[in-house]
């Protein structure tokens, strides 16, 4: 599955719906606490992405050292900020940072992460607002792919608030029979073989083997691992042989995140121009 080809797609289509909506620029604010190295170059290619989409991107930055009052402080300020659509906060934060008290001071309108509580609980009730930008971007590609989720054994292994648990609730919305496992679940290799449909997001290479995967299964490895022969995901490269259909690492979930991350800013623009009604309204 090829996520750049899909990726590209919709970055242009966001790019079109940029210039028709109106109404004045886009705003996309990042926050990044501390000088992380990664951190940087991913903020760099989301503002890159930004500008081509025609979204103006502002870019906030605070020492590592930065007290919770001055990130809270900063929030408020692009809260009210009429200019800001979307505002994202790059983590993880420095220790001693309270991730949670942070992500909730964003406004649910413009968190475009999809993390605060009302958009994960709007997500919960099978009305989504703001969903995290990775799931969304699996689901795009299965669409893409013409995957039938309806009454498909899917397994999730991975259940963290930003991939795993999202993505296995927009799978049960598509009447998916859905599985979450974890590092704690007993012989999960046997129940990676019973899944139509496997998404891993583990974060650790090569956790799921071949032949741990069943014959025409369509598989989502959404890991990245740096090592010495280049980037490396959560299922081993060989399924391919097995699998009816993979995204391939790199190059397949990762350009998703990010033309959905541009999706979702034009979608915050759209409720605060009264475009598109949000269900708290």
């Amino acid at each position: 599955m090829d996520g750049r080809a899909l990726g590209e797609r919709i970055r242009a289509e966001v790019k079109d719906e940029v210039a028709r909506l109106g109404g004045g620029p886009l705003g996309l604010a990042t926050i990044l606490v501390g000088d992380d190295a990664g951190s940087d170059i991913y903020i760099r290619n989301k503002h890159n992405a930004a500008r081509e989409a025609g979204i103006e991107p502002r870019d906030y930055r605070l020492p590592k050292d930065a007290s919770e009052e001055d990130v809270l402080g900063l929030v408020d300020e692009l809260n009210e900020d009429a200019a800001i659509d979307g505002i994202l906060v790059q983590l993880p934060l420095p220790d001693g940072l309270d991730e949670n008290r942070v992500i909730r001071a964003v406004e649910p309108v413009k968190d475009v992460d999809g993390f605060h509580p009302f958009n994960a609980g709007q997500l919960f009730l099978g009305e989504p607002t703001h969903v995290p930008a990775t799931p969304l971007g699996i689901l795009a590609l299965l669409d893409e792919y013409d995957v039938d989720l309806e009454g498909a054994s899917a397994v999730v292994v991975g259940r963290s608030q930003i991939v795993g648990k999202p993505v296995a609730l927009l799978l049960l919305a598509r009447h998916a029979t859905v599985t979450i496992c974890h590092s704690r679940t007993a012989d999960l290799a046997e129940r990676t073989r019973a899944a139509d449909v496997l998404v891993v997001a583990a974060g650790r290479r090569r956790l799921v083997a071949a032949d741990d995967v069943k014959e025409g299964a369509v598989v989502v490895d959404v890991g990245i691992t740096r090592t010495e022969q280049g980037i490396e995901g959560d299922v081993d490269p060989a399924a391919a042989e097995r699998a009816g259909l993979i995204t391939p690492v790199p190059g397949g979930v990762g350009p998703m995140t990010i033309a959905m991350l541009l999706r979702s800013t034009v979608r915050a623009a759209r409720y605060r121009r009264n475009v598109l009604a949000y269900p708290r309204d």
